[in-house]
């Protein structure tokens, strides 16, 4: 892949390190996307031919990482009986709108099948980086289990049974046969589910262990948990998981386990801070989300107070989609600094996703996803999450959405 050179000029950037925001910053990008320089300007090398953008005013970041999507799941436009072509534009524009809000990368926990990844890859489609999971592994009755007393399941296309240790063995093999690059499992009942509640244990923590030896085998692929409350957590973190998905029972224990394992927590906060309408919801789905916002915005508090490593999760699908930086604002209000925060968006969900090496921070030989924004999102988190002030979006060099004026930008002859 090659793209033009460009050279950014004057712009404040936040690196996703944690280091302090660099005034007057200079980025230069090669042909090939990659970044060759991020630093002072008096510093910065020339960069002959280059396309060069004045960033005076603007802000300079990494593209974000959302660690939790269903791409999927929309605004009630999607049925098993829907129209195949009818869902797949929807959710390619639900895609593009998101990388338009500054999302360059994302983890899709249940719904989508492998052929997204694979058209993002080769250019199809305007997408984030994708990592998929394709169809969810729970057990009979619990968190993926949608069958009617007429026994019509809703979810047989994205999820997959499992009841004891050999057949999550080979729900692990289907889905990784499936095209899957995460295995996501449910250690827990849900707020949206039928036949649980959040407090319900779903696979046992012998069922997970199955599950993470067996995605281990296959070239040490990962594992997320569905867990919301604090039994199912502490099975999901005692077999092994990767992630902690929700987390909205964590305790002291937790946060302990968590820590000793390396484990991080994806909070998904809508939940809690999103207001909720009775009327588009069930009775019941009312009442769980009712009943656990005070408790989660408590225990995730908790978890960045002890410092567990914590991947930016909106649920979106769930939550509404090109609104995914939101996360960051909520985070904030339970204890992170802007900064902490903005990390947690970038860099800790590369980690997360494995793909730290490439993607993450704004530092020289990474790929040059990045998001210009008109917003100091230091003074001003939440702004970060209206699209509108996210003014450019450009992946491995090329550029994929800007509305900045013609005026910044000039061609400096080779």
């Amino acid at each position: 892949m090659t793209c033009a050179a460009r050279r950014f000029e004057h712009a404040l950037l936040i690196d996703g390190t944690g280091r302090a925001p660099l005034p007057d910053a200079t980025v230069t990008v090669d042909g090939d996307g990659r970044i060759t320089y991020a630093g002072p300007a008096e510093l910065a090398p020339e960069s002959p031919g280059a396309a060069v953008f004045d960033l005076q005013g603007m802000t300079l970041l990494p593209g974000f990482i959302d660690a939790h999507v269903h791409f999927l799941f929309g605004p009630k436009t999607n049925s098993p009986a829907a129209d195949q072509a009818l869902t797949a534009f929807q959710v390619a524009e639900r895609m593009r709108r998101t990388l338009h809000a500054g999302v360059t990368a994302a983890r899709d926990l249940g719904g989508l099948s492998a052929g997204y990844a694979r058209a993002q890859e080769v250019g199809l489609i305007e997408a984030p980086r994708l990592l998929t999971a394709g169809r969810i592994i729970g057990h009979t009755g619990g968190h993926c289990d949608a069958t009617g007393p007429d026994g019509h399941s809703a979810t047989s296309h994205f999820t997959i049974l499992a009841d004891d240790e050999l057949s999550a063995r080979v729900a692990v093999r289907t889905i990784l046969r499936e095209g899957a690059d995460v295995v996501k499992i449910c250690a827990t009942g849900g707020m949206g589910s039928p036949h649980d509640d959040p407090d319900d244990e779903d696979l046992s923590e012998a069922e997970i262990r199955a599950v993470v030896d067996e995605a281990r085998r296959h070239r040490g692929k990962k594992v997320a948990a569905h867990a919301q409350g604090t039994a199912g957590i502490l099975n999901a973190l005692r077999g092994g998981v990767a992630s902690v998905e929700h987390g909205y029972g964590m305790t002291e224990e937790a946060c302990d386990l968590a820590l000793a394992n390396g484990a991080f927590l994806v909070p998904t906060l809508a939940t809690a801070f999103n207001p909720l309408d009775p009327a588009k919801m069930t009775a019941a789905h009312f009442e769980k989300k009712s009943r656990w916002a005070d408790n989660t915005r408590q225990n995730i508090a908790l978890a960045i107070s002890r410092g567990v490593s914590i991947a930016m999760g909106t649920d979106a699908g769930v939550s509404p989609h090109a609104l995914n930086l939101m996360e960051l604002s909520y985070l904030v209000q339970l204890g992170m600094t802007e900064l902490q925060a903005i990390t947690t968006g970038t860099l800790s969900g590369a980690r997360l996703l494995g793909i730290d090496n490439a993607v993450g921070t704004v530092e020289a030989g990474k790929l040059a996803d990045l998001v210009v924004t008109d917003v100091n999102p230091l003074d001003d988190i939440a702004a970060l999450a209206r699209p509108e002030h996210i003014r450019m979006v450009l992946q491995a060099g090329s550029i994929r959405k800007d509305t900045l004026s013609a005026a910044t930008r000039s061609l400096i002859p080779s």
